[in-house]
């Protein structure tokens, strides 16, 4: 493996960002290329108009190089502009704070969005997320404090042991990005499960504060599109590992009567 570029959405000073470095290390040379702050929800941006700004930091002896841009600016730039040996063998994007399952999540995940962006450039790709089936603001509380390190250590070796997994089963690979979503409370014996998405939304995501002005507000309202057996949902309720191999947009497949419908109008 030539070297591993490691990005995530929540930012460089996330508390799954150096346990995780150091995780991976042993599969290889990792290169951390993260923003600079907190981009959640930013899906696959890519920054048009304003310039990215570039600069390394250090975070507990891990060299670090942090940007303005958004999570798939960062795969852009580690991919095929900060580095003079070519491309990386391996995007991984995460841990992220928060489970990416469901289709309406997975869409507008900054985690995700990083690991589409490597398969954007050819590159095979894997977005990790962890979370909690209980109260979202009580669990993020746990998750940024201090007694939560062990936790963050643990999942990022059970993460790094699901990635080299994932590399030599070839499933990352055969997908076009895999997307892993890990309860809490995850170990090395953790049931794994090969899920599909969950076709489910959210409702209102800002409110009003006057003058024109809406901030993001949202209150965790989920919209259910239609069932779906083995889903990634239905694995964190079962508190299994969910690995989700995902295909890129492609066309529906319709019967040939509504397609004979439609051209024929």
């Amino acid at each position: 493996m030539a070297w591993i570029l490691l990005t995530n959405d929540d930012g460089v000073d996330s508390p799954a960002l150096v346990p995780f470095a150091r995780a991976l290390a042993r599969l290889g040379d990792v290169r951390v290329v993260v923003p600079d702050g907190e981009r959640s929800w930013s899906g696959k941006a890519i920054t048009r108009f304003d310039p990215i700004r570039v600069s390394t930091v250090e975070r507990h002896g891990i060299p670090m190089t942090i940007h303005t841009g958004t999570p798939a600016d960062g795969v852009q730039l580690g991919a095929h502009a900060l580095f003079d040996d070519g491309p990386p063998s391996l995007v991984v994007s995460g841990i992220n704070l928060g489970f990416n399952h469901g289709a309406g999540y997975l869409w507008s995940s900054g985690t995700v969005g990083a690991a589409v962006e490597g398969w954007v450039s050819g590159l095979p790709s894997i977005a990790l997320s962890t979370g909690a089936v209980v109260d979202w603001e009580a669990w993020r509380a746990e998750a940024h404090s201090d007694q939560s390190a062990p936790t963050w250590s643990r999942l990022a070796i059970v993460s790094a042991e699901l990635v080299e997994d994932l590399v030599d089963s070839e499933l990352a690979r055969l997908a076009d990005v895999v997307s892993v979503n890990l309860p809490w409370d995850s170990e090395t014996g953790t049931p794994r499960r090969v899920t599909r998405i969950a076709r489910t939304g959210y409702d209102q995501l800002f409110k009003h504060e006057g003058n024109g002005v809406y901030v993001h507000d949202f209150g965790g309202g989920v919209l259910d599109h239609g069932a779906v057996p083995g889903n990634d949902v239905k694995a964190a309720h079962d508190g299994v590992i969910s690995i989700t191999p995902l295909r890129m947009p492609a066309a529906a497949e319709l019967p040939a009567e509504v397609v004979a419908g439609v051209e024929g109008a």
